[in-house]
């Protein structure tokens, strides 16, 4: 067998050229596509009432 051939398991595969940050960045931005724009905040039916006793 020569040098170049592996004996027994695979080695794992990897993607040349790719750093993690940039797979972590990548990650991070499908997060944010991914993920629903939160529903805006009810707003109140009545209004607030001023307090008589301040004037």
């Amino acid at each position: 067998m020569s040098a170049t051939q592996s004996k027994g398991r695979p080695l794992p595969f990897a993607v040349a050229g790719v750093s993690m940050r940039d797979l972590l960045a990548a990650g991070e931005a499908a997060v944010l596509v991914s993920t629903p724009p939160r529903a805006p905040e009810p707003e109140l039916s009545e209004p607030a009432e001023d307090h008589r006793e301040a004037a």
